[in-house]
């Protein structure tokens, strides 16, 4: 998008009290569902952690994390992008089995990231993480994780419905996925960009799971940035929702099945990050010493902005934003958080 608008003949459903009881409503149930039907239990997490540990992520490689000293500890840290690796030597430190896993509260600080309605400085979602068999390493068991999330974030969406009558005016959420790989996508709209394709099938399909995120496709571009050291690029994606508000497709989780030994040899060599071999989580994975994992995270504040009908981010999180955004919602009378 570029920039925060607000869509035509739009008008907040909920007070500013009511939309701050309905957040926690959302985030109490949509847990606790989340944890029920993946086997999760809840634990507690860094917000920052040393750069030597190589368990920060690196998103699409060109973020600057924020950094501070920690003189006491004559350390260094930073502030985490995604705990998409330290969920994976969590669950090694802990000796969790599979078919089990964890869940957590991230807060994380993306500065460069891009300011328009979906996007923020400020990260939270929950980030989750499940020990599997190398049998369970399939895309089956992918795709069920997604059908399961999904059918927790539609029940989350009846619920606040059945509270604040108000919501029902907003249209249900499509509880049937449809998958797609990103090739597929690529070879349907090859005229469009990743962003306007996944609108485009989006809008049509409703509730969408775009699958094979980070490696090249036959264009020779990937559909988005995937860093190589945490999801194997063959059995990840992103669930995807309609946002009629918007007009455009919603991202709420990005997710897959983790790198093994074999895959991320691959994938460090054609990401070209073969120094990452040498710190101590991507030599621990190689040699085989964690366990085989499936994990993701789910964006609260991009969850709590789809179910409440919201056009912008600010209006169900508190964050800073740029002079343009403040004053176009501040002469509408909406309040940004």
């Amino acid at each position: 998008m570029g920039q925060s608008f607000i869509p035509a003949g739009y008008a907040p459903h909920l007070s500013l009290y009511e939309t701050q009881s309905a957040i926690s409503l959302i985030k109490r149930v949509f847990q606790d569902a989340l944890s029920r039907e993946l086997n999760l239990r809840r634990v507690s997490a860094p917000l920052f952690v040393e750069p030597s540990s190589g368990l920060n992520d690196d998103l699409n490689g060109v973020e600057r994390p924020v950094g501070f000293d920690i003189p006491c500890a004559h350390a260094n840290a930073q502030v985490v992008h995604s705990l998409a690796k330290w969920k994976r030597m969590a669950l090694y430190r802990y000796d969790i089995h599979p078919g089990k896993g964890i869940y957590t509260d991230m807060n994380a600080i993306r500065r460069d990231e891009e300011l328009d309605n979906l996007h923020s400085v400020y990260v939270d979602q929950w980030d989750w993480e499940k020990v599997i068999t190398p049998e369970a390493r399939t895309l089956f068991t992918l795709h069920q994780a997604v059908t399961d999330i999904v059918s927790c974030i539609c029940d989350t969406q009846l619920t606040v419905r059945g509270k604040y009558p108000q919501l029902c005016d907003t249209p249900l959420l499509r509880r049937r996925v449809t998958f797609v790989t990103a090739q597929e996508l690529e070879d349907l709209y090859p005229d469009l960009t990743p962003k306007q394709r996944e609108n485009a099938f989006t809008k049509k399909h409703g509730t969408v799971f775009i699958q094979g995120i980070g490696g090249k496709l036959r264009s020779g571009k990937p559909h988005d940035g995937r860093a190589p050291d945490y999801d194997d690029w063959d059995m990840n994606g992103d669930i995807l929702f309609y946002n009629p508000i918007l007009d455009s497709a919603l991202e709420i989780s990005s997710m897959g099945i983790r790198v093994s030994p074999e895959s991320l040899d691959r994938q460090l060599t054609l990401a070209g990050c073969d120094d990452r071999r040498k710190l101590p989580f991507h030599k621990m994975l190689l040699e085989g010493q964690l366990p085989l994992t499936m994990g993701g995270g789910i964006g609260q504040s991009r969850l709590c902005m789809l179910l409440l009908g919201k056009a912008h981010i600010g209006e169900v999180q508190s964050s800073i934003w740029n002079e343009q955004t403040r004053r176009v919602f501040e002469d509408a009378h909406i309040t940004l958080l």
